[in-house]
């Protein structure tokens, strides 16, 4: 009896110190929400805008595991379980969206990536502030002009009378309408991707350069290291937290190809290498009413997004200290 008198006086004594604690700490909390009330009210807009459009919409999902009827509401519908998901997966074209899907997406990491690193590395080296302007000015300008605008002028640029074929043919390359041809719609579709965005992706890099300790620098020219060894040994590894960041964030983004930008270029005569797993939700889900099949087909993108995203995450976190958690 006597020492299990002693074991509930000390688990209540420990009770009591935890009460203490969480209510101190509570006490803190409150402090300190106050003290930077103005934050908090900051990030109001932004957390009520993830809340409404992007968390409240995902108990739709469900009619994925549904046979989806309007009338009968969401939960109304009758239940199917994995029917929708066999039935994508015994598809004639699931083979084809998952592959363009990962060989669109894996070209624009292989080659789009590095593309706005490199961009940052040039300007960084531009001594004359005019010109840097200038170049940055130029190359950000594509990615603040309207999608369907891009789209209509790399359609005219790639026309076999357009100027990507004028300046080929030049080299003996045949003219042909680029966008009706199969093997020719990835390198199109990689190419304008880049000349979009390398400007404005570049810009993250310019803002982690520029956070690199100066006098690292002064060193390095004291030692006598050129501006090379100075990118190699001073300014890729400062920026090497912010690439690998960025790089698992593309990871967890590889199987969402934009339909936007496939919508607006393809054509039923390049199906076959330009139909991704995102225009195929659109055609099925908004063009043949198939909202349950849809579904499913983006919930099974979405599922390996995301471990893609947790897989990227590990590895990083494994080999160095930059990871997102």
């Amino acid at each position: 009896m006597g020492p299990n008198a002693a074991n509930i006086g000390r688990l209540g004594s420990t009770l009591n110190k935890a009460g203490i604690n969480s209510r101190s700490y509570i006490r803190r909390l409150l402090k300190y929400i106050n003290m930077n009330k103005g934050l908090y009210v900051m990030i109001i807009p932004v957390l009520a805008f993830y809340i409404l459009f992007c968390y409240k919409p995902m108990y739709g999902a469900v009619i994925a595991f549904k046979d989806y009827i309007p009338s009968k509401g969401i939960w109304g519908s009758p239940w199917v379980g994995l029917q929708n998901f066999a039935e994508f997966f015994r598809s004639m074209y699931f083979g084809r969206v998952l592959k363009n899907t990962v060989i669109i997406s894996a070209s624009s990491i292989i080659f789009g990536f590095p593309a706005p690193i490199i961009l940052a590395l040039l300007l960084n080296e531009l001594r004359l502030r005019y010109l840097k302007r200038t170049v940055q000015t130029i190359t950000y300008m594509p990615h603040f002009i309207s999608l369907v605008v891009i789209c209509g002028l790399i359609k005219e640029f790639t026309m076999d009378t357009g100027v990507v074929n004028t300046v080929l043919s030049v080299f003996g390359f045949e003219r042909v309408t680029m966008l009706l041809q199969p093997g020719l719609f990835v390198p199109v579709y990689v190419i304008s991707g880049i000349w979009q965005e390398i400007g404005w992706g570049s810009i993250i890099y310019l803002a982690a350069i520029s956070g690199i300790d100066q006098e690292l620098y002064e060193y390095a020219t004291i030692d006598g290291a050129g501006r090379w060894k100075q990118t190699l040994h001073i300014t890729l590894p400062g920026m090497a937290p912010t690439i690998l960041i960025l790089f698992i964030l593309c990871l967890g983004n590889i199987m969402n190809v934009g339909y936007e930008k496939i919508i607006l270029l393809y054509n039923p005569m390049i199906y076959s290498t330009s139909d991704v797993i995102s225009s195929y939700v659109y055609r099925k889900g908004l063009l043949e009413f198939g909202w349950s099949f849809s579904t499913a087909v983006g919930f099974f993108n979405s599922i390996i997004n995301f471990f893609f995203l947790i897989t990227a995450n590990f590895i990083t976190k494994k080999f160095s200290d930059s990871s997102l958690w």
